[in-house]
């Protein structure tokens, strides 16, 4: 059945098919690639990543389940252990340097002997990471290939800067430097992908009209904290007077945000070629046309 629902997409300073890097709103597309595995029948919420990944030898890791991660409830830490984190923070800073790049391979040896914490919400990159993976690895391809298989061709998941054309935007930071794009094959399932306003339009009108895969991504299913659920990495919180189901993202250089009001069927994505968070005119957005019955994208 055809929708009725109009994508508005209103750009500034750049063309609609120039491609932005969303940072952690990467996660909510994992998480719609998880529960459309789990619809399929390929994974289910006791599936461990040693089921999926190749981490004989890996210690505790192997026995976390995808449905663990999927609620950040995994006890996985933040970052990989090995990831040297003050090094390439500071190499970030100074010098503008991506602090990511590694393949999957690096990756499954950074979290070798890697420690658990109690089962407890504890937002967690590293644990995205690995579920994006392990679901790709379970239904037979890579990860790149299977978010545009499910989401379309307007998303892209750059393992190098070499992988990058002329419409994929270069963002700056906060103070307007440009800064490396952060690409890598292991970051893609947590917060290396990169979208298009008009997919990202297309994925707010699908979720509204529930014909998008893995929609039940956005039901949430358990406490994240105090009036604070979440789904598959959505999350749902009160928002004066209204319930909103959202997240947002950051990389060096860009900034996003999405954000979904069932009950009055609009949604909104913004996302943005320089540092600095875009929730409040997103939050606002939402509010503004929560009577018009659009999904709008901005």
């Amino acid at each position: 059945m055809a929708s009725s629902r109009q994508v508005f997409v209103a750009t500034a300073g750049t063309e609609a098919e120039c491609t932005f890097e969303i940072g952690s709103v990467s996660k909510v597309l994992t998480g719609m690639l998880y529960s459309d595995a789990l619809q399929r029948g390929i994974v289910s919420p006791e599936t461990t990543l040693g089921d999926a990944l190749p981490l004989d030898g890996h210690g505790p890791v192997a026995a976390v389940s995808l449905g663990s991660l999927a609620v950040h409830r995994s006890g996985l830490p933040r970052l990989a252990p090995g990831m040297s984190v003050l090094r390439r923070s500071l190499a970030f800073s100074i010098r503008g340097e991506n602090p990511y790049g590694e393949t999957l391979a690096e990756l499954l040896a950074q979290t070798r002997d890697v420690r658990l914490g109690s089962p407890r919400p504890r937002y967690s990159n590293l644990g995205f990471q690995l579920l994006g993976h392990a679901i790709a690895r379970a239904d037979g391809r890579e990860y790149g290939l299977l978010l545009r298989e499910v989401f379309g061709p307007g998303y892209s998941t750059p393992s190098r800067p070499d992988d990058l054309h002329d419409l994929d935007l270069r963002g700056t930071s906060r103070l307007g430097r440009v800064v490396q794009p952060w690409v890598g094959e292991a970051l893609a399932p947590a917060g290396g992908i990169r979208a298009d306003v008009g997919s990202l339009g297309e994925l707010l009108r699908s979720i509204l009209d529930r014909t998008a895969p893995g929609v039940t991504a956005l039901e949430p299913v358990a406490d994240f904290s105090p009036r604070v659920r979440i789904g598959a990495a959505w999350i749902t919180v009160p928002y004066r007077g209204r319930t909103i189901t959202w997240h947002n993202g950051a990389t060096g250089g860009f900034s996003s945000w999405i954000g979904i009001d069932r009950e009055a069927c609009v949604g909104v994505a913004v996302v943005s070629a320089r540092h600095g968070a875009v929730d409040r005119p997103g939050f606002h957005l939402l509010e503004e046309l929560a009577a018009s019955g659009s999904a709008v994208l901005d």
